[in-house]
This record gives C-alpha cells, sequence and structure tokens, in this order.
C-alpha cells in the first residue's frame, strides 16, 4: 500500500508554501525582533512563490519525467514567478514607496515583490524540503 503522501505528491508543495511562510515569519522577527501574524504576506526572506514553484516543478518532474510536457508547463509558470517576484511585483513596490512620500492620504504596500537573494532562498528552500519530502514519501 502506497503512503498518503506518495499518491498524493501535490501536499510536498503545499507543504513547503507553509514552511517557507512560517519561516519568513522567523526570519522577520529575527531581523526586526517583532512578530508579525499575518502569513501569506508579499515579500521576505525565503519567497515562499518561489519555494513553491521549485517544489512543484521536482514533483512533476519526478512523477512524469523531465521530458514530459507538464514538466515543460510548470518550468515556465516556474520562470515567470521567479522572474515576477523580481522585477515586476518589486518595481510596484518602489513605485508605491514614492506615492507613499507624495500623498497621505493613503497607505501603498511597499514590500511586494522579491530580491534576488530571497528568490534563490526560496528556490534552494523548497527544493531541499521537497527532496525530503520526496524521501519520507518513499
Amino acid at each position: 500500500m502506497q503512503s498518503l503522501l506518495h499518491t498524493y505528491l501535490f501536499l510536498i508543495p503545499l507543504t513547503v508554501l507553509v514552511l517557507a511562510e512560517i519561516t519568513k515569519a522567523i526570519v522577520e522577527m529575527a531581523r526586526s525582533q517583532v512578530w508579525h501574524l499575518h502569513l501569506f504576506h508579499p515579500g521576505g526572506m525565503p519567497s515562499s512563490h518561489s519555494a513553491f514553484v521549485m517544489s512543484l516543478l521536482i514533483v512533476v518532474g519526478k512523477k512524469l519525467g523531465v521530458e514530459s510536457v507538464e514538466f515543460a508547463i510548470v518550468f515556465v509558470f516556474a520562470a515567470i514567478t521567479w522572474y515576477d517576484a523580481m522585477s515586476s511585483r518589486r518595481a510596484i513596490g518602489e513605485q508605491a514607496k514614492v506615492l507613499n512620500r507624495l500623498q497621505h492620504w493613503q497607505h501603498f504596500a511597499e514590500q511586494l515583490g522579491h530580491s534576488f537573494k530571497e528568490v534563490v532562498g526560496g528556490i534552494l528552500f523548497g527544493a531541499v524540503v521537497t527532496v525530503i519530502g520526496i524521501y519520507v514519501a518513499g
């Protein structure tokens, strides 16, 4: 009888996502000495989006093979996610900083994107936790 985790490998990327968010909260607390209560907010180390899509990429590659159409689709999806996190969303965050300085009636979220380091941290976090999850799922 196969384990639940082996049958439903998608549980691994979901677990990676939640663990990345918890890790992000711990890293933020270590940096600022302030505990924030909201998980799943943009920005921060490691990038949970990057960790999730890396995990999904590994799981699809393991389950269907790296030559499958599904792997190619997930690879493109992951690349777009990583690019978006470092460029588009980061640029929007920079624009929000300027807008917040220019006006005082509405506050825009400023930390929307990730640095290269945060994205790479997410990719590595996702890869390590996924490999451990696949090993455990055996």
